[in-house]
């Protein structure tokens, strides 16, 4: 749920990439961050754990505009990928106004991806939220890899809800824009149906 500030009059929204371990969340944020004008953007915040070195949650304000007269801007947060955090990838979930699940391309990757998209749909669930509820996006990742499945493969294994879908090499920056403003656009139309 976004929070409102009527003294800055600014409208925070909260989007949370989600996705299996190594899948690329940390590479889209990293080029979100490295391409955003600094008077645009917060500070990155990198979280080490034990047994990877994954961006945990960072704070990326993007300027899109006004929405009846407010400031929107965007807090960009990533999840730890191991099934190991869950109890992390939950908390980050909670107050989310959208969500980009980044899939890998990668054949080898794509019961993994499915285990990641249950365990997000059962997350959301804790907060009662459904999937279908919450604007969200697939970006399918790595397409830039020479062994990759196709994206009807990874359409029929991940997205029964027919949402819209982006392909993406994130290291290269390729489809990464693209992903964050398709998820904006029903974002937005959220805020603007919501009372301020």
């Amino acid at each position: 749920m976004s929070y409102v500030n009527h003294m800055s009059k600014e409208i925070n929204c909260k989007i949370v990439y989600y996705g299996p371990g190594l899948c690329g969340k940390t590479a889209n944020l990293q080029h979100v961050f490295g391409k955003t004008r600094p008077e645009s953007k917060g500070k990155m915040i990198s979280l080490a754990t034990e047994t990877e070195r994954t961006l945990f949650f960072d704070f990326l304000p993007i300027d899109l505009g006004m929405v009846r007269g407010f400031k929107i801007r965007f807090h960009l947060y990533t999840v730890p990928g191991q099934v190991f955090y869950d109890a992390s990838r939950k908390l980050i979930l909670k107050g989310a106004d959208g969500v980009i699940f980044v899939a890998d391309s990668q054949p080898s990757r794509i019961e993994a991806n499915i285990e990641s998209v249950e365990n997000l749909e059962h997350n959301l669930a804790a907060y009662n939220v459904k999937l279908a509820q919450i604007p969200y996006v697939i970006q399918y990742n790595k397409r830039d890899l020479p062994d990759v499945a196709s994206v009807e493969e990874l359409r029929e294994a991940l997205n029964p809800l027919k949402v819209p879908e982006f392909e993406a090499a994130a290291k290269a920056g390729v489809g990464v824009f693209e992903t964050l403003k398709g998820l904006s656009k029903p974002v937005l139309a959220q805020l603007a149906k919501q009372e301020i």
